[in-house]
């Protein structure tokens, strides 16, 4: 019993002098505390939750505006497409006189509604306003090669509106699949509207191919235009191509694929260069 009594009594002044005759430590007393606490309290004690720091994410730069120099940067050229296409100065006065007449909203299911779309198919492709107007820079020009042209278009517009405007694309080979056009110097002419498959290039695309059937000089005629718009970001590009003698689709996804990487480079700030032959 006395060896006890004075074991307990050298435990007891260890605890209270902290081991060379200083105070107990906080460490001391809360070690003290734990060991009486049955197992498991003591074990989630000892696994205190760490403190996570949480940092904010960090907005990404945005893209540098599409100025009017941006822009025109961002157009294709001669070298960016393969065959023999020629590049003119005066495509912006491109026109043709098979896009012009009335749509016959008669023939719709959708009436008004249906004939009004195909309207404005014909008209944004004679006045080069697919997508609507833009909302700021904008740029233009065209190659010929034959009979064919091929239009191509590069402009920044409002979010929103871009948006509409490509599901409005989306939505014309079911809506104008086939309708007729009066009026104009062609006559009567029927047009057809089907989709048409473009590579994965940009945020959003869509591509249509349209066929307009009339007449010329009294002669049967058909007109035959690839239709192709991608997004990046808030901003665009455009291609109308074909003619007469046809549409070359193979120049259509060049036109795209160059294109959108074109623009790509002048958003981030790099200098466009082109390579067609990389293209699959």
């Amino acid at each position: 019993m006395a060896a006890a009594l004075a074991t307990g009594a050298l435990l007891a002044t260890q605890a209270c002098s902290g081991g060379e005759g200083g105070t107990a430590t906080d460490a001391d007393t809360a070690a003290a505390s734990a060991a009486q606490q049955p197992l498991g309290q003591r074990l989630f004690a000892e696994r205190p939750l760490a403190r996570q720091t949480v940092t904010p994410p960090t907005s990404p730069s945005a893209s540098p505006a599409l100025t009017e120099d941006r822009a025109r940067t961002a157009l294709i050229t001669e070298a960016d497409l393969e065959d023999d296409w020629t590049q003119v100065k005066n495509a912006e006065t491109w026109q043709d006189s098979l896009l012009i007449g009335q749509v016959d909203a008669a023939a719709f299911l959708t009436g008004k509604t249906g004939a009004a779309d195909c309207q404005r198919l014909l008209d944004a492709l004679y006045d080069d306003t697919l997508l609507g107007r833009p909302s700021g820079a904008s740029a233009l020009t065209g190659f010929q090669e034959g009979q064919s042209r091929l239009l191509y278009q590069v402009a920044a517009y409002e979010r929103a509106d871009l948006d509409k405007s490509l599901d409005w694309l989306e939505s014309l080979p079911e809506t104008c699949d086939q309708f007729t056009v009066t009026g104009g110097s062609g006559g009567q002419r029927t047009v057809q509207v089907v989709e048409a498959s473009l590579p994965e290039e940009g945020d959003v695309r869509q591509g249509l191919t349209v066929t307009v059937k009339g007449t010329t000089d009294g002669a049967p005629v058909t007109l035959t235009l690839d239709v192709a718009a991608v997004r990046v970001g808030t901003d665009a590009i455009t291609v109308t191509n074909g003619g007469l003698a046809g549409a070359d689709h193979d120049s259509t996804v060049t036109a795209v694929q160059q294109g959108t990487q074109r623009l790509k480079d002048v958003l981030a700030g790099r200098t466009p260069t082109a390579s067609p032959g990389r293209l699959g």
